[in-house]
């Protein structure tokens, strides 16, 4: 999962290029991956999972690659795919903060407020970077900036839910609904802002939309989906300590993202961020 994520960024950033972001490479991406999973579980004697627990698949959908995803690929339009992937490695901190608001979850303590703290500061100097990239931050990449915490929020709110209403059906099949129900609300997103008009298909775009649906979605979602069922939410969330250093060398080499001294710092700080409060929940629930 960590291995096929941290590619996903430069495939988004290389296919938004040409492709309309929400309604093909969000939208029919995971629609097409979702089909695939169901076919070859159909072929395998799986049955797919009742249609009564649909609409909480179709939530799961909305949240994990509506909000979760689309809100990703749409800002990857403007935010560079490595400084994307950073951004993302908040997620663990909206985990910690939902789990907060939830009635049975655990409360925030000060060395945790200390560190969400320090992991906000060093995303604002992540994005304040933008200025000493260009000669001015427009307002694309700040809208960009809210629109990968969206994601993040969608995602953080989405895992909660699947971990707390684990059904006892198969995993693979509940992702492949979740694909397809989450894809076609990317489509219909996309078709009401019109953008396919704006399709333009060429090689190098295919080829990232391709590496997305098997590595994205079928191999990436479903691990990931996987992976809630049977491991605590805590230890899964730690995905957001490699991949963003994966997808910062990999935008720096494939599109010659610029990586300066300053973002540097950042990154170290959101990490530092992480390890505090990391470090603090994992020794509370020892």
């Amino acid at each position: 999962m960590c291995v096929c994520w941290s590619t996903t960024f430069l495939a988004i950033r290389i296919a938004v290029e040409t492709l309309p972001p929400l309604a093909v490479v969000s939208g029919i991406r995971y629609t097409t991956a979702g089909v695939i999973l169901a076919i070859v579980l159909w072929l395998q004697g799986v049955a797919l999972p009742s249609r009564d627990s649909w609409p909480g698949h179709l939530l799961l959908g909305a949240l994990m690659i509506g909000f979760g995803n689309g809100a990703l690929v749409w800002a990857e339009q403007w935010v560079p795919s490595g400084m994307a992937a950073v951004m993302v490695a908040t997620i663990p901190f909206w985990m910690i903060g939902i789990e907060a608001l939830l009635p049975s979850g655990e409360r925030i303590r000060t060395l945790q407020w200390v560190g969400l703290v320090l992991g906000f500061s060093g995303l604002v100097l992540l994005a304040s970077s933008n200025a000493q990239i260009s000669a001015a931050p427009n307002r694309q990449f700040l809208f960009g900036v809210i629109a990968v915490q969206l994601s993040c929020c969608g995602w953080a709110i989405g895992s909660a839910y699947s971990k707390r209403h684990a059904r006892h059906e198969n995993v693979l099949a509940a992702a492949a609904v979740q694909m397809v129900l989450g894809g076609l609300m990317m489509v219909a997103a996309g078709t009401l802002l019109g953008e396919w008009h704006a399709v333009t298909i060429t090689t190098r775009a295919a080829i990232a939309w391709l590496h997305l649906v098997i590595f994205g979605a079928l191999v990436g979602y479903v691990s990931y989906v996987y992976a809630l069922k049977y491991l605590p939410v805590s230890f899964v969330s730690l995905y957001a300590y490699i991949t963003p250093v994966l997808a910062v060398v990999l935008g720096a080499i494939v599109l010659d993202e610029p990586f300066t001294l300053r973002m540097a710092i950042a990154v170290a700080i959101i990490f530092a961020g992480m390890v505090v409060v990391r470090r603090h929940a994992d020794t509370s629930r020892s």
